[in-house]
């Protein structure tokens, strides 16, 4: 109990972790809650008339198809946010175990970590999600997040393997073990309580990485079509020019979306940072 009070007050005190939560906690509640108050048919085809600026009836305005701008963002957030969270963990949660694994018991098994993780590092991982993603017949926002879960849980194995192998050698897992304490104990209770904030961090970049991967291919198309995405409002804006039509009010929401996603994701990783190494407080 007084780890996790003395924790709350190292995340309190940490402004960066602190500004990143709440901006992040601000997205995620503009398309969780956002979502119950409209309703959901105003982001269907022709649900208005096509691209019409902002208006009392449609704040953001609407696209070339006629659906509500505003709408289409609501219902589009919460799905983004859900391919980058089933990504992240699942892709940092297969690297972390792999990076226990391998980092403390070593040998041929941590030789073998090591190289498909090298193998997987210089497989260009965007393009094997386009032909993975151009391959599927129906892509869901779970299933792609699956796959970009794929290619996404090497650094997590880098920061967890480097951390163990530093960790094993310390005086305290020595003395749990003299002591006849197992295996699974000494990971779980000595050493993985030390590794949360680097976890974290990673989940937080994986989160990053995966909304962008999901972004990148819903604008060529490869992305979920049957369900709202930021990704697939991008896709629509660029394939009518939204951008050479200046209708702002279509491509500028959804880009002001994720640059508040991208910053908050930052910040929360930068806090993180300082957390794990107390030296980075004194840079920033």
């Amino acid at each position: 109990m007084d780890k996790l009070r003395l924790g709350a007050k190292e995340v309190l005190k940490n402004k960066l972790l602190t500004s990143g939560i709440i901006l992040f906690l601000f997205v995620s509640f503009f398309g969780v809650v956002g979502g119950w108050f409209i309703d959901p048919e105003m982001a269907d085809v022709g649900a208005g008339y096509p691209s019409q600026p902002p208006s009392w009836e449609h704040w953001l305005g609407t696209d070339q198809q006629g659906r509500d701008v505003f709408a289409d963002l609501l219902l589009g957030t919460p799905q983004t946010l859900k391919i980058g969270l089933i990504a992240a963990f699942v892709g940092v949660s297969f690297g972390t175990i792999l990076g226990f694994i391998g980092g403390y018991f070593g040998g041929k098994i941590d030789t073998f970590f090591r190289l498909m993780s090298d193998v997987f590092m210089t497989i260009p991982g965007l393009l094997i999600l386009i032909v993975v993603a151009s391959l599927l017949d129906i892509v869901s926002t779970t299933l792609l997040g699956f796959v970009i879960a794929a290619f996404g849980w090497m650094g997590a194995l880098r920061v967890t393997r480097a951390q163990v192998l530093t960790m094993r050698e310390r005086a305290y897992v020595q003395v749990a073990k003299l002591n006849g304490v197992n295996d699974m104990e000494i990971i779980f209770k000595e050493m993985l309580p030390n590794l949360l904030p680097f976890i974290a961090a990673s989940l937080t970049g994986a989160t990053a990485g995966a909304v962008l991967a999901s972004l990148g291919l819903s604008a060529l198309g490869l992305g979920p079509q049957n369900e709202p995405s930021i990704g697939l409002t991008i896709y629509w804006a660029l394939h009518y020019g939204a951008l050479i039509r200046e209708l702002w009010w279509w491509f500028m929401p959804p880009v002001v979306v994720m640059i508040l996603l991208f910053l908050s994701l930052f910040l929360i990783t930068a806090g993180l940072d300082q957390i794990a190494n107390p030296r980075l407080k004194d840079r920033v």
